[in-house]
């Protein structure tokens, strides 16, 4: 497995961003994988939550080892706090995430497949949420999605009523304590 970190210029974003890749690779020999790739090859794109950054899949699993066999591209990017959203007067994260990332990965890494069932959406919590609503709304790109631990619902997390009154933080009634 080839793994590569990636600093590149995001138009929709401005700025620079980074992202790490797992390539596929055939190798034999390496301490506890077999590595093999072919001419083109399915990718899945993983989201991290809302406490990590795009190193947390190195750091804290064994991807690497998990899709050294399967032929798998991994991109890991980084997306902040950004919760996946394109807000009216900030960035565009949904944009950048579903539309500008897999044409850029195309581009810099020509065996990454085009076809929908090849391409894979997945995250954790925040991540979670930003996976299910890239795939709905890039379904002629993603043909697959999962959610692990994701943040879905989180309109009963905030009572307008208490906000406005100063008395809550995400839907807990603060009245008593202090």
């Amino acid at each position: 497995m080839a793994l590569m970190h990636v600093d590149f210029f995001s138009r929709t974003l401005g700025m620079c961003m980074n992202m790490d890749v797992i390539l596929p690779e055939n190798t034999a020999g390496l301490i506890g994988m077999e590595g093999k790739a072919e001419a083109t090859f399915p990718t899945l794109y993983l989201l991290h939550g809302m406490s990590d950054d795009h190193t947390i899949w190195q750091r804290r699993t064994n991807i690497e080892r998990y899709v050294a066999d399967k032929n798998l591209a991994v991109v890991m990017p980084s997306t902040h706090l950004a919760w996946y959203t394109d807000t009216a007067y900030g960035m565009k994260y949904l944009t950048f995430v579903s539309r500008e990332l897999p044409a850029v990965c195309q581009s810099y890494f020509r065996g990454m497949s085009t076809r929908r069932e090849d391409n894979l959406v997945a995250g954790l919590s925040m991540g979670g949420y930003g996976a299910i609503k890239v795939a709905l709304t890039r379904p002629d790109l993603f043909g697959y999605c999962a959610s692990f631990s994701g943040a879905l619902d989180v309109a009963h997390m905030w009572d307008p009523r208490l906000w406005r009154e100063g008395r809550s933080i995400f839907g807990y009634d603060l009245e008593g304590f202090s």
